[in-house]
């Protein structure tokens, strides 16, 4: 599965032939948010974004995230709040790459057993490393690194762990 393919995955898992209007309003907000959500990965994956594609990808992140509350899966709202920190972090704006960091790990805590991929929370804690880096508070965004790097041993897929090294890989580079 992988953290990158999360959103796509949840566009093509939408409930497109739910009867009646409650549902069908459910699977058009899933639909949607999870097309914001890959829409948002597409623009932080470019190198070369305007200020307006900026404004879209900040947009479409609290998009997804809003849209996902009352129709998505606590996964999905815990990769929601995570892409509103990441797309704060590469605009460096740190304190609400912060918050949503620590909504991110506070979702993810909470959350029943099974109702996370293994990967969620080692994103969390790099969520948080790469905003206290941001931040330039280094002993917090070392400390998140440490935990974030010992969660990541516990996945299963060796691609969910190679995102995750990458991209705590990516934060130490910060620092």
């Amino acid at each position: 599965m992988g953290w990158n393919d999360t959103g796509r995955e949840a566009a093509a898992a939408a409930d497109t032939g739910s009867q009646g209007t409650g549902t069908d309003e459910r699977a058009e907000r899933r639909r949607l948010a999870a097309g914001f959500f890959n829409r948002v990965w597409e623009l932080l994956e470019r190198q070369d974004r305007t200020r307006e594609q900026d404004d879209e990808m900040l947009h479409g992140a609290h998009a997804s995230r809003a849209l996902w509350a009352g129709t998505g899966t606590t996964a999905n709202l815990v990769r929601g709040e995570w892409q509103c920190s990441r797309v704060y972090a590469v605009l460096s704006r740190a304190e609400p790459a912060l918050w949503h960091a620590r909504r991110c790990l506070e979702l993810a805590e909470a959350a029943e057993p099974g109702a996370l991929a293994d990967f969620d929370l080692p994103f969390a804690y790099e969520a948080l490393a790469r905003a206290n880096a941001l931040a330039g508070d280094r002993e917090q965004a070392l400390s998140w690194l440490e935990r974030g790097a010992e969660a990541a041993l516990r996945i299963a897929d060796a691609d969910d762990r190679e995102l995750v090294a990458t991209d705590l890989k990516d934060v130490r580079g910060q620092l």
